[in-house]
């Protein structure tokens, strides 16, 4: 049976709900003019949380500081976020939404998948969306697109379709004709760079992606990357709609020095690779962490460790570095030598939103764009390497062989410069062969041979 997908996500959700709250209150409806949310509407450093549709045609986004948008528009309405109120709003679309199917799989506060396959079976999944659609609207107040299609992809690029209360359909046999002619920003999981460097090399738009031979996509992005382009491009996506998943209870990552450390900048500096690390891999699993934990261990191997809880999850390395930071500072008195420091996160959530009071740190978006490269620069790294990190743990070391000694040379500082805890050294293995090994602490992840 095809499988039939809805993705359901509230149109400008933050300023909607605020919205309704409002004229339940018998004050405007702020949608109908030039509006924003943000942390702290008094401080002009505050940053825009969510734009209504007027001030957006104003040219007035989200992450904008309030006081430039003050400037394009000095009557601006500013409303300050509420939690609570949005917490409520996204629980009830989700009750809704539960109500259609019970395979649902909240993707974040204000969206979700449903599988309808067997909830549209003899039925039209477009007058079974629009009718979600309007009961959403006339019992809660706010509206929001329904994108239909036939995996999670396809539907949730239709819902990003024209907006707002609409609902709009990307079957498989529709994607040359919907999706293709779009540029590649508005694939799922393209980003910034990835554009500017597609862009470059004549690939505009989601078509011409799909038509890429993928031994050239492969050169300009690796072959981990490019596999998953060419899939998305295509409109391909098996995901199922996950109700429930095998969870990890925690995360961490720790780093033994070649020799103890007593300098600050060099335990800074650990802490702040292993911080990377753990970020990454919650990100990547997509995850977020409310508890933060981190040891020390000293040259008589006796540890010293802290925990703390975060206000709210994240997944944002600076503020886990932060956290790990403040903690060191309790438990290392800045002149014992260090043999060792680790960093580790639990108490996960698949939740991704944030409390209004985040968006008040005009570094949030600087934090986040930084991941962002990060985590890119990971994703496109060749499969060899990010293939021997993971397997780390095993017995067996990856072995490669070149031709020559600059080769293999070259390609054991390629595997280093990927990871911030690898390194290299020169060896002869007892057979003769010469051989640049890469190693994690005393674990030999790569052989690069001649």
């Amino acid at each position: 049976m095809p499988r039939i997908i809805f993705h359901i996500d509230v149109n400008s959700a933050f300023l909607s709900w605020s919205a309704v709250k409002l004229v339940m209150e018998g004050k405007p409806d702020i949608r109908l003019v030039p509006s924003v949310v943000s942390g702290d509407p008094s401080d002009r450093r505050s940053i825009i949380t969510a734009a209504s549709i007027p001030a957006k045609k104003l040219g007035i986004r989200t992450a904008q500081p309030v006081s430039m948008a003050l400037r394009t528009c000095p009557s601006l309405v500013l409303v300050r976020g509420d939690w609570e109120w949005y917490k409520r709003c996204s629980e009830g679309f989700i009750a809704i939404c539960r109500n259609y199917s019970p395979v649902l799989q909240q993707f974040s506060i204000d969206e979700c998948f449903i599988d309808m396959t067997l909830r549209c079976s003899g039925r039209d999944p477009v007058e079974v969306a629009t009718r979600l659609k309007d009961e959403i609207k006339a019992k809660l107040g706010f509206t929001v697109n329904v994108g239909v299609g036939s995996n999670k992809l396809l539907a949730k690029m239709a819902s990003d379709f024209e907006k707002p209360d609409k609902v709009h359909t990307l079957w498989e046999s529709e994607v040359q004709e919907k999706m293709w002619p779009l540029g590649v920003r508005n694939l799922l999981w393209v980003g910034k760079k990835t554009e500017e460097r597609l862009t470059a090399y004549g690939i505009d738009t989601i078509g011409d992606l799909a038509n890429l031979q993928m031994g050239y996509l492969i050169r300009l992005v690796g072959q981990k990357f490019a596999a998953q382009l060419n899939e998305y491009a295509n409109g391909r996506d098996d995901s199922p709609v996950e109700t429930e998943v095998a969870e990890a209870k925690s995360y961490s990552a720790e780093r033994t020095f070649p020799h103890d450390y007593t300098d600050p900048k060099d335990i800074d500096r650990a802490l702040f690779k292993v911080a990377c690390i753990v970020a990454h891999r919650i990100r990547r699993d997509g995850f977020r962490a409310s508890t933060v934990s981190m040891f020390i261990r000293y040259k008589d191997f006796t540890v010293s460790q802290r925990q703390a809880s975060l206000s709210q999850p994240t997944d944002i390395t600076a503020i886990i570095l932060n956290e790990a930071r403040r903690m060191l500072g309790e438990v290392w008195d800045g002149v014992t030598p260090v043999r060792q420091v680790g960093l580790g996160v639990s108490k996960l959530t698949h939740e991704n939103y944030e409390q209004m009071s985040l968006f008040e740190d005009p570094k949030l978006e600087y934090y986040r764009e930084w991941d962002r490269q990060y985590d890119e620069r990971l994703a496109q790294s060749e499969d060899a390497r990010m293939l021997a990190y993971e397997r780390k743990k095993k017995d067996d070391a990856l072995v490669f062989t070149y031709d020559s000694g600059e080769k293999a040379l070259a390609a054991a500082k390629n595997a280093v410069k990927s990871h911030p805890t690898y390194r290299f050294h020169r060896t002869t293995l007892p057979d003769g062969t010469l051989c640049f090994e890469v190693v994690e602490d005393s674990k030999v992840i790569e052989r690069h041979c001649v």
